[in-house]
């Protein structure tokens, strides 16, 4: 073999491992951990519960956040044992006034330093054991908050996220179906040696455990693995639910995909998701098979292609997998003028993949983000 069918044959092989090998041999792994039956704890008692202090970041969103605050409070939880907090970043609406008049316990009026910077504030004020975090405008089920922290039973556990649900609005978007398969991915993460990454709209950290970030950073990300060097494990609730607006077209989602990964960079090279040092290996794997590759996914897509033009004369095979690349290309263009399964599927998969590189363009050009924007339709 050829140096040149080598690097075709790896980038390619890395490209359908990342996306449907590696669930495969999760599975594989999860099943020979053979665990034994999970303890079904009872439902405790409200003097055994933890108290959690729920945070909620909010820019400009008055629209949304009276019924974030009421969501909030109709939670079952023991009242006595909640705190909320509407931690506002530089809002120039009504933003905090509609959150303190809806019955927040606390509404902290921050100038404008970006998400991060407004969970770190609202870290510092919490008095809970427990901190939780979510979207304003993220609903969640009633039983959500007690299913998030049951978890923190097991003194291990530093960071558990629950699961999101996107609501179509039927402008294209196939985000939900994707977060489905993702979801399935990190249940079995979380069964072996713990997550990746979880999500914005619902998750909780023990408070001992928080690590206030720099501005470019996510708790979506920085968490699970800067945790995992401290010995503690992240773990999914498949259980404790919330619900989101998804952004109605895709065009939005990958405007949206793309100022997230502009910020991913730093957290991939400079933030020590790349070093291995005091990674379990289990962990190591999965984050290697699971982020590192799929961060690469675009640059591994340019190599196999272009690699492959050049060994079109050295076998049909070559023929096959150069027409299977250019028919995804096609599907992708042809995804938004036809709304068949397939031609849309291609469409998500290359513009989702494609808004890595936009993102990795816009940071080196712009430097690494600390705003936030919301999300067109989202809300």
């Amino acid at each position: 073999m050829t140096a040149l069918a080598a690097l075709f044959w790896l980038s390619a092989g890395l490209i359908v491992y990342t996306h449907l090998g590696y669930p495969l041999v999760l599975r594989a792994l999860v099943a020979l951990r053979r665990p034994g039956a999970r303890r079904r704890s009872g439902r405790p008692g409200a003097e055994h519960m933890p108290v959690v202090s729920l945070i909620v970041a909010a820019y400009d969103e008055e629209e949304v956040i009276e019924a974030k605050v009421a969501n909030a409070l109709a939670l079952d939880y023991p009242r006595e044992r909640f705190e909320l907090i509407v931690a506002s970043d530089g809002s120039a609406d009504a933003t905090a006034g509609r959150a303190r008049a809806a019955g927040a316990d606390l509404v902290l009026e921050l100038p404008r330093g970006g998400k991060i910077a407004a969970q770190n504030a609202a870290a510092k004020r919490a008095g809970g054991e427990i901190l939780a975090f979510s979207d304003a405008n993220s609903t969640w089920r009633p039983d959500a908050l007690r299913r998030l922290v049951e978890p923190f039973a097991d003194s291990a556990v530093g960071y558990v996220c629950g699961q999101v649900r996107f609501l179509d609005s039927g402008g294209g978007n196939l985000e939900g179906a994707y977060w489905r398969y993702e979801m399935a991915v990190r249940e079995m993460e979380s069964a072996l040696a713990g997550v990746t990454a979880g999500n914005g709209a619902i998750y909780a950290v023990r408070a001992a455990d928080y690590l206030p970030l720099p501005a470019a950073a996510s708790h979506d990300l920085s968490f699970p693995f800067e945790l995992a060097k401290r010995g503690r494990r992240s773990l999914y609730a498949s259980s404790a639910r919330a619900e989101e607006k998804m952004v109605p077209a895709l065009e939005g989602e990958f405007a949206r995909k793309r100022r997230m990964m502009a910020g991913i960079w730093d957290i991939v090279v400079g933030g020590g998701m790349l070093s291995p040092r005091r990674y379990r290996p289990l962990y190591a794997f999965e984050l290697f098979s699971h982020r590192l590759l799929r961060y690469l996914s675009p640059f591994l897509h340019l190599l196999a292609f272009v690699t492959n033009i050049a060994l079109l004369g050295q076998g049909g095979i070559y023929v096959v997998t150069y027409a299977f690349q250019l028919a995804l290309i096609a599907g992708a263009l042809l995804g938004g003028q036809f709304p068949l399964a397939p031609l849309r599927v291609a469409r998500y998969y290359a513009m989702t993949t494609a808004s890595i590189a936009a993102g990795l363009w816009d940071r080196l050009r712009q430097g690494p983000p600390a705003a936030w924007e919301k999300a067109p339709g989202t809300r």
